[in-house]
């Protein structure tokens, strides 16, 4: 299994050669590669094409698995939408919410540059690869249709960010790239082009079984799931229908072998290891338990009890959470399980966050000295803000897990929420079960809490995409495969295309699916009356919210922000009223609503990127973005 990566990690010094992985110095649209082998011989020999085919593959590994040691590109995407935010130690690796974008600024010339190098190389092959003697047609034709769908995948991104690029399908040197910019809709259509060339493609196949030696490459599926984005960007909602429409008959289905049984832990199960090639995959990154190979989310998602001692960089925003639905269809309200919520400030607040014991010191730490170590915090907690009249010495923490138990089952088998258990891994200590509780004491030993970066402050923690036990013993090597594309995400494209075009009520039945898959309540369920829609808008909503709950953390909601036209407003305005109890929306923040940081907007021009100043200094053809200055 994973013998596609496996290759890129053989060949890594080989496509190094080929297509210097490094870039040429101060050159962001990286066209020259410094090839060791001439061009002509790379294309003489059948050995060194397929690497130069690795060569394009392995640029999607070095943007969504080398995030932790290139933070300017490998942030995950959904840290810069309202599902998580970057730990206060790296928020300014960010210039997204960091209010450091500008045209010169470094991290933005290397984003262009990272998807330019991916159509640089994609365009090598295609325009070469019919040349390489002793390779079969059926392979050169299904590897520049591989090829094309990668050149795409970047095309789409550049057109995302920047709303119109130049559009290169041919070899350049540095100094011919010189075009102007095309379109916002001319790059549409070249994406439209090669996905429809791809879909075309009969040595393209529509699918790869679990273990077959090629898994991980691209398929038709890949296909019509990014040629249905791109249409659905464009507001085609017809066309994208009937690509979302397609991808069933190639044999995807949701991961569900409990098939929605009350209880069922198969949405947590999607996330590991052993169910990674199963047929809900779409498109995946390959990883493998190799130095420089293994997906890095399980330890930047993590906390100092995953993998020996990982990080928790990526925090899951407490608006979020929140939109993740009582176990009736309700809409989550703190009233109902913290009495006087809203009227609290968030500092009073932290009272029902508390563990148990605290005022009689009898609490989970069994040491001697555990009274009065327990006297010293509670006045501590009375000092930083909070209201001990709301403290239940002895039930605070049934109380406060209650609010998480009585929810949508996605919640919890994608968060570490508060007073909930984790299986980890310590240095020292081995395999164990943490418990998530406030304000930590120990986790060496009794009581065993769930360590952090942050100790002094209180968040919620991923459990998606984070290794238990030993699954994870040397950090960076996990061997989660980074999940791209899966079929509950089409299920949801195509509830949304339905209900775009008027046909509501069937689009109920496509969000029932994924819902019905974790046994949570079904939409127009008459005997829960908050299940029932109301009608297109209505379903808009509810639809937008489906997305956030089954797909938070995965790199879609970033996107999904900037196509629904709601991304500004949800990362950088503050939704409170002005009351009391109203929670702030903008920023890094404490589970209950108190901030760490503010996000930092330079203006609503962020909504589309500034092209890259350097470039503009080495083509005169480009023209700014509206409301950037050089």
């Amino acid at each position: 299994m994973k013998k596609l990566f496996r290759k890129i990690a053989i060949i890594g010094t080989l496509s190094g050669m080929l297509f210097g992985l490094g870039g040429c110095a101060g050159d962001l649209l990286d066209t020259s590669p410094s090839y060791s082998f001439s061009s002509s011989n790379v294309w003489t020999s059948p050995i060194l094409a397929r690497a130069a085919v690795m060569g394009v593959y392995n640029e999607l590994y070095e943007k969504f698995s080398k995030n932790y040691d290139s933070p300017s590109i490998g942030i995950p995407f959904d840290a810069w939408s309202s599902v998580m935010d970057i730990d206060m130690n790296w928020k300014n690796n960010c210039f997204v919410i960091s209010g450091s974008c500008t045209p010169s600024n470094g991290n933005v010339g290397n984003h262009y540059k990272y998807y330019y190098t991916i159509v640089y190389r994609a365009n090598d092959v295609i325009n070469n690869i019919d040349n390489v003697p002793e390779m079969e047609d059926n392979e050169k034709a299904r590897l520049k249709a591989e090829c094309k769908f990668l050149r795409a995948w970047a095309y789409y991104h550049l057109n995302v960010l920047w709303r119109g690029v130049p559009i290169y399908t041919e070899n350049v040197e540095s100094s011919e790239a010189t075009k102007a910019r095309s379109s916002e809709a001319e790059v549409w259509e070249q994406v439209l082009s090669d996905l429809t060339d791809c879909i075309n493609e009969p040595n393209l196949p529509g699918k790869y079984a679990q273990g077959n030696s090629s898994y991980g490459r691209i398929t038709k599926g890949a296909a019509y799931a990014f040629r249905g984005y791109a249409y659905q960007f464009m507001g085609d909602y017809a066309k994208a229908l009937v690509d979302f429409e397609a991808i069933e008959g190639l044999g995807y289905s949701l991961y569900s072998p409990s098939n929605g049984v009350k209880g069922n832990r198969d949405f947590f199960q999607l996330f590991k290891p052993a169910n990674e090639q199963c047929d809900e995959m779409i498109f995946s990154i390959q990883c493998v338990e190799t130095s420089g190979m293994g997906n890095p989310r399980g330890i930047n998602y993590g906390n100092r009890c995953t993998g020996g001692s990982a990080w928790n960089n990526y925090l899951p925003n407490p608006a979020f959470v929140e939109m993740y639905e009582c176990a009736d269809g309700s809409e989550f309200d703190w009233e109902k399980y913290c009495p006087g919520w809203h009227s609290m400030t968030p500092l009073a607040r932290v009272a029902f966050f508390l563990r148990d014991g605290l005022q009689s010191g009898k609490g989970e730490w069994g040491t001697t000295e555990a009274t009065s170590n327990y006297q010293a915090l509670y006045n501590n907690m009375v000092s930083y803000g909070a209201d001990m009249s709301k403290y239940l010495d002895q039930g605070n923490e049934a109380r406060i897990r209650q609010a998480y138990e009585d929810r949508d089952p996605r919640l919890m088998q994608s968060i570490i929420t508060p007073y909930s258990t984790y299986d980890g891994n310590q240095a020292g200590v081995g395999n164990h079960t943490w418990t998530l509780r406030w304000p930590y004491i120990l986790d060496a030993g009794e009581p065993y809490d769930i360590r952090t970066d942050t100790n002094s402050k209180f968040y919620y923690l991923w459990r998606k995409y984070v290794t238990e036990n030993d699954e994870c013993t040397t950090r960076w090597v996990y061997s989660e495969d980074i999940i791209l594309c899966r079929y509950a995400e089409i299920l949801l494209r195509r509830a949304e295309c339905l209900n775009e075009l008027g046909r509501t009520s069937e689009a109920v039945a496509f969000v029932n699916k994924v819902r019905q898959r974790v046994g949570h309540v079904l939409l127009n369920d008459q005997a829960y009356p908050a299940t029932v829609v109301s009608g297109q808008e209505d379903m808009r909503q509810r639809i937008r919210k489906e997305f956030y709950v089954e797909l938070g953390g995965e790199d879609s909601m970033f996107f999904n922000e900037l196509r629904w036209g709601t991304w500004y407003d949800r990362k950088f305005k503050d939704h409170s009223s002005g009351q009391v109890g109203e929670l702030n929306t903008n920023g890094l923040m404490q589970i209950w609503g108190e901030t760490t940081y503010k996000h930092l907007s330079v203006g609503e021009q962020i909504k589309i990127w500034p092209i890259p100043a350097k470039e503009r200094e080495m083509n005169s053809n480009l023209t700014q973005n509206p409301g950037w200055q050089d």
